[in-house]
């Protein structure tokens, strides 16, 4: 790759990440990671080792899906869901639609509906001690923020029973307005994102079957390939290892 090129985006502007799912046990006993929603963001589960279940909370209620290697599922934007990791040894691959997006807060936690309601409660609750604290500090803040979140979760259902039988759609209904009300000042930025991210990578894909379809080279001689560094950190379901996926600009010999 020349001087000052561009690295190819990964596939369809989305992202991917190693997950560890953490081990510990929350407040109410179960092992695993900490609730939460997306607003934009579709997210899949591929399982690589380990056993334990998805918990989701969506319009239709409350279920568990089972995780054992080989297992793939995925959810649509809005689905609550919380990783339990039974063997203690969960690992899961995280493909994230609109790679970026969840990174710059497409995700809300399902704290105490108090916090919810106060941005700046919300934020000093979710926000983590910087990357130059010791690890330990760290992941003591990234399960005291589950513990918070797990709360939250079991306030959605009546005497805090985690079944279908006692979700209480108005406290669902109540955490959808405050999670929007949350993340909708961020809306312009995110709009700017995913234009240059998946509409652009949309619109690219156009160009070349408009290309094909007129018997032209969509631009074949001109493909790269790209690979990125990992990067660790403490994410809301466990410890992750990330990789930066946008086209930035590389200089190579």
């Amino acid at each position: 790759m020349s001087a000052g090129a561009s690295r190819p985006a990964f596939p369809g502007a989305t992202s991917v990440s190693v997950l560890e799912v953490y081990g510990g046990r929350a407040s109410d006993g179960l092992p695993g990671g900490t609730p939460h929603l997306h607003t934009v963001s579709a997210e899949a589960y591929v399982v690589v080792a380990g056993h334990g279940r998805l918990q989701t909370v969506d319009g239709s209620g409350f279920a568990e899906h089972p995780l054992e290697p080989g297992s793939l599922v995925w959810f649509e934007p809005g689905v609550i869901h919380r990783v339990v990791n039974d063997g203690g040894d969960l690992e899961v691959r995280v493909v994230m639609q609109n790679a970026g997006l969840p990174e710059a807060g497409d995700a809300v936690m399902t704290f105490p509906d108090d916090v919810l309601a106060d941005a700046d409660r919300y934020r000093a609750a979710a926000t983590l001690p910087a990357a130059d604290r010791p690890d330990a500090d760290r992941l003591d803040a990234a399960l005291a923020r589950r513990d918070l979140a797990v709360e939250g979760f079991r306030a959605l259902f009546v005497g805090g029973a985690v079944d279908d039988r006692h979700l209480d759609p108005e406290r669902l209904a109540r955490l959808h307005a405050r999670a929007v009300a949350l993340v909708a000042p961020r809306a312009p930025e995110w709009r700017e994102r995913w234009r240059s991210g998946a509409l652009a990578a949309a619109q690219e894909t156009r160009r070349r079957l408009d290309a094909l379809d007129q018997g032209r080279d969509p631009g074949l001689a001109g493909a790269r390939v790209a690979s990125s560094p990992a990067a660790d950190a403490f994410g809301m379901c466990g410890r992750l290892r990330t990789y930066r996926t946008d086209p930035v600009e590389e200089s190579h010999a």
